[in-house]
């Protein structure tokens, strides 16, 4: 939950149990003295100032690229050198005065620039053809960058460069799984958490998501299908999120909440991938048998050890939920080869159960964005049911139709079972 829509919702709360004599108002505003004071926001003169500062950077970059071919070399390298110095020089300015967001722009353009003068240095002296290694290069400029100056913005540069060098990597050598990335994205997580910054949170868990696709989609992985990998690397993002959050610490629950919410909605869009990649709507693979990299399944085991291990130390059942949600969601990988003879309804029933399952777990633990994201499963693997290629839509319709009858009576049993306050 961002601040700002907190601290509207807890004023306006307690100006409702005030009234209606809940709370004395001395607790009230003990309530709001307690509470830190709330960082600045983006005002309307920080929008424009960012947008003039753009437009006066894309105009000198338009005149540099105009005349690049006039201008001496050294120059060129001098002219990128004196950008860096200027932007990290407002930079640093922009901090001293407290103007942060634009100290957080001149530290990420600063970055980029510094991605360009690697650039123009490889191109000017014509060195080896390494792309991926100039794009690591910047990587770690712009992390260097970052961890000097707590620049969300550089961090994002970083991350973007360390996300095209592990997808080149993975191209030129396909048969070798590329750990190195980890490694980056295991301090890129370390920042994050230090920072204890959930816009630094956010760029840790959508920068994973690359490695994972990229990993999965390695040709050379004879008779593997992508979805099932996808799988893992989804219920390791979630169970590690949920275990994180558990640990008795702010930052660790700040970073937990973001990783298991890109887990669930990453878990839910697995669900339907599996539905629609692997039941001959869409073919990735030739091979008729799936099968599973043992490190891909040992980090899928790992998922849901970890969402069993925070359950254990929460103490809430929506997380034991969470953790079969998982463990269903990879089950349907070895049974889809045992239903070749006909249509995989196990498989089917497993998802869908999964996506119950994760529905129900963010009800129970109150997780909007897990309720959205097994909602969108449940939507997304219905329909891959009913329009898959594969078999009779008359035996599809039977299957769906005795899933929801069996929904129901689940539903009426769970309702006479808890108790009417939690109805």
């Amino acid at each position: 939950m961002f601040d700002k829509t907190y601290r509207q919702r807890l004023e306006a709360d307690l100006a409702q149990w005030e009234a209606d004599g809940v709370i004395a108002p001395a607790a009230a505003t003990s309530i709001r003295s307690a509470l830190p004071p709330l960082s600045p926001g983006i005002n309307i003169a920080v929008v424009v100032a960012i947008v003039g500062g753009l437009l006066i950077a894309a105009a000198f970059l338009a005149f540099v690229a105009a005349h690049w071919t006039e201008i001496p070399r050294l120059l060129r390298f001098a002219i990128l050198i004196a950008g860096m110095v200027v932007a990290g020089g407002l930079g640093a300015w922009f901090a001293a005065t407290g103007r942060t967001v634009l100290a957080d722009l001149c530290a990420s353009i600063g970055a980029i620039i510094f991605g360009a003068g690697i650039a123009l240095v490889g191109q000017m002296y014509h060195l080896g053809e390494d792309f991926a290694g100039g794009m690591l290069l910047w990587s770690i400029g712009a992390f260097a960058a970052a961890l000097l100056t707590g620049s969300r913005g550089a961090l994002a540069v970083a991350l973007v460069a360390a996300c095209i060098w592990t997808c080149m990597r993975n191209y030129d050598a396909p048969d070798v799984l590329h750990l190195p990335f980890v490694a980056v994205w295991l301090i890129a997580a370390t920042l994050a958490l230090a920072w204890n910054s959930r816009v630094a949170a956010h760029l840790v868990a959508v920068a994973l998501l690359p490695w994972w696709i990229a990993t999965s989609l390695r040709f050379e992985l004879d008779g593997a299908q992508p979805s099932f990998v996808l799988a893992n690397g989804a219920a390791l993002l979630f169970g590690a999120g949920l275990a994180i959050a558990a640990v008795p610490s702010p930052r660790a629950l700040r970073l937990g909440i973001v990783l298991s919410i890109y887990g669930a909605f990453s878990l839910a869009a697995v669900a339907c991938l599996e539905v629609t990649t692997v039941d001959d709507i869409i073919r990735f693979r030739n091979s008729s048998v799936p099968a599973q990299p043992l490190w891909a399944i040992l980090c899928g085991a790992a998922g849901v050890i970890l969402a069993l291990v925070s359950a254990g130390i929460t103490r809430r059942a929506g997380e034991i939920l969470a953790a079969c949600s998982i463990g269903l969601v990879l089950l349907a990988a070895p049974i889809w080869p045992a239903s070749t003879a006909g249509e995989p309804w196990f498989a089917y029933a497993a998802l869908l159960c999964a996506m119950l399952c994760l529905v129900v777990s963010g009800v129970l633990d109150d997780v909007r964005p897990r309720i959205v994201a097994g909602w969108l499963g449940i939507a997304g693997v219905i329909a891959g049911i009913t329009w898959a290629v594969k078999g009779s839509l008359l035996r599809r319709s039977a299957f769906l139709a005795a899933a929801g009858v069996i929904a129901v009576v689940f539903a009426t049993a769970l309702n006479r079972a808890l108790p009417r306050a939690q109805r």
